[in-house]
């Protein structure tokens, strides 16, 4: 269902760019358009994941990094990924004092999931184990693909704006459709977002990643210090990026008008009663078995 999902966006991107260059520069700007479309569909399908990495400036890590807190986050989520059946995804950690996290790749066997220096020094290593459970409960569920192109194609769509004013007139006497299109296009970008991604694949990746790291109480109280810390710290990477907000466990952004277009993800407040739900219902069980707390500070807390 995400891939078809998927193909329907690659698709849908297509008919937009195509449209907007035949009301550029008719035929031929139809044709400049659909060349232009064909080569960001083959890309964003294929490089789409390293390019939000690389707009985060994610580094790879492992369970042998030299740093305690680091590498036992690694270790962490690789164990938890082989006790659900999951290939072994790379792991990443993101220098941001917010704390947050996201998952990306097109497919389980090519997936990332990804972490922030403020989630690792914030939270305990079972509530860091919660939230990565539940990034890989969305790579099971294939989720990532979608989640990664609609930022991918969000992001296009906004260059095809820039591509309009540039292209459709000069200073003195702008094109008309040229400044329509590019007043229309941001919400229209906006609007992709929220129709590709439903907010109940957060409810299902929360059920999922709570079976995954055993106790549904550590993603519980993981959200709730991550709701409280990510709105006092900005995340300047995702304000600068909003189309990839939809990606993180928690909305990175601060919440302005133009934020706001760009949320996908339900009240926290619903996610946590439904985990302690669960929990009340001694459900999943069978926990990885890490130590509680306290937090852990790294070199950066």
């Amino acid at each position: 269902m995400n891939t078809m999902k998927t193909f329907i966006l690659l698709a849908g991107m297509t008919g937009l760019f195509m449209a907007v260059g035949y009301l550029i520069g008719g035929t031929g700007g139809m044709a400049i358009a659909f060349v232009v479309a064909a080569g960001m569909n083959v890309f964003s399908y294929w490089n789409s994941d390293k390019m939000v990495l690389s707009a985060y400036r994610a580094v790879e890590v492992d369970p042998l990094h030299r740093d305690p807190v680091i590498a036992e986050y690694a270790a962490d989520t690789l164990a938890m990924a082989a006790k659900a059946g999951m290939p072994a995804p790379k792991v990443y950690v993101i220098d941001n004092p917010q704390p947050n996290a996201f998952a990306t790749g097109r497919d389980p066997h090519n997936a990332a999931v990804a972490a922030t220096t403020g989630l690792l020094t914030m939270l305990t290593r079972q509530e860091v184990a919660g939230v990565m459970a539940h990034e890989l409960a969305h790579v099971k569920n294939r989720d990532t693909l979608t989640m990664t192109v609609t930022a991918t194609l969000a992001g296009a769509i906004g260059m095809l704006a820039n591509f309009a004013m540039f292209f459709g007139g000069d200073r003195e006497r702008p094109n008309p459709v040229a400044l329509i299109a590019t007043m229309f296009l941001a919400p229209m970008a906006a609007s992709i977002v929220q129709m590709a991604i439903s907010r109940s694949r957060e409810y299902e990746a929360d059920k999922l990643g709570a079976e995954i790291a055993g106790d549904p109480r550590w993603l519980a109280s993981a959200l709730a210090k991550i709701q409280h810390g990510g709105k006092a710290v900005m995340n300047e990477d995702a304000e600068r990026n909003p189309a990839t907000a939809h990606m993180f466990i928690i909305n990175p952004l601060a919440g302005g008008l133009r934020d706001n277009l760009f949320s996908t993800h339900p009240a926290t407040e619903n996610r946590i009663a439904q985990l302690e739900e669960l929990a009340a219902r001694d459900l999943p069980g069978n926990a990885l078995d890490l130590p509680e707390g306290p937090v852990r500070r790294g070199p950066w807390g």
